[in-house]
C-alpha cells in the first residue's frame, strides 16, 4: 500500500489536465503515493471569478501560447500531437458524471482514454457516442454506466465534488492537494506535489 496520498482534481476540458493524467500514475508509483482521481467542473468556479469562458479565450495571446506550449509538452511526453477541439472549452459535463460514477479502479483508465479521444484524436467529448465508444472499448456496459451516471444521486455527487474543490481553493486545473492541505496548481507542479506527499508520509 502506498504510504502517501495526493488528491488530483481535473477537468475534462483542460488540456493540462490531460497531460497530467497521462503521467501521474507512473510518477506516483515511483513516489509511493496513492492518487485520488477527482473529476470536477471548472465552469462554476470560473463564473464565480467573473469569467464567462476559459481565461485562454479571454486573453487571446495567452491562448495562442498555450496551444504552442501544449505541442512542446506533448512531444516531450511522447504523446500524439495536440488536437484543439472544435469547441474550446469542450462541454465535459457528461464525461465528468461518468468518471465520478466509475469506481476508483476504473476511473483512471476511463479518464485517460477520454482525454486521448479529445486531445489526441480531436473527438467531441460532449457527444454521447464518444463516451459510449470509450466505455465500450474499456469493456464497460456503456448503456448502464451512462444511465447510472445521469441519475440524480450521481449528479449530486459531481456538484458536491465541484463545491468541495471550490471550498478548498481550486481556481484552475489540474490541481493537486497533499494530506496537509497544501495546494499545487498545474501540470508542471506534479512532481513537486508528489515529493511533498512523500515527505509527509515519511515524517509521519
Amino acid at each position: 500500500m502506498a504510504s502517501g496520498t495526493l488528491d488530483f482534481y481535473y477537468e475534462f476540458a483542460s488540456p493540462y489536465s490531460y497531460l497530467a493524467a497521462c503521467r501521474i500514475a507512473a510518477l506516483a508509483e515511483l513516489a509511493d503515493v496513492r492518487v485520488n482521481w477527482k473529476p470536477f467542473l471548472l465552469g462554476p468556479i470560473f463564473a464565480a471569478q467573473g469569467y464567462t469562458s476559459s481565461p485562454f479565450n479571454v486573453y487571446p495571446l495567452k491562448g495562442a501560447h498555450m496551444w504552442r506550449d501544449l505541442d512542446r509538452l506533448a512531444a516531450a511526453q511522447r504523446l500524439p500531437p495536440i488536437t484543439k477541439p472544435a469547441t474550446f472549452p469542450a462541454n465535459g459535463l457528461l464525461a465528468a458524471r461518468v468518471a465520478i460514477h466509475l469506481n476508483d479502479a476504473c476511473r483512471p483508465s476511463f479518464t485517460r482514454a477520454l482525454f486521448s479521444a479529445e486531445f489526441a484524436q480531436g473527438r467531441d467529448i460532449s457527444d454521447r457516442e464518444t463516451i459510449r465508444q470509450v466505455l465500450a472499448g474499456l469493456g464497460h456496459f456503456w448503456d448502464e454506466v451512462i444511465s447510472d451516471a445521469e441519475s440524480e444521486v450521481n449528479k449530486a455527487r459531481l456538484r458536491a465534488q465541484t463545491e468541495e474543490a471550490q471550498a478548498r481553493g481550486v481556481f484552475g486545473a489540474p490541481t493537486f492537494f497533499t494530506a496537509d492541505g497544501e495546494l499545487f496548481w498545474g501540470n508542471d507542479r506534479l512532481e513537486m506535489a508528489l515529493d511533498h506527499a512523500r515527505s509527509l508520509a515519511r515524517a509521519a
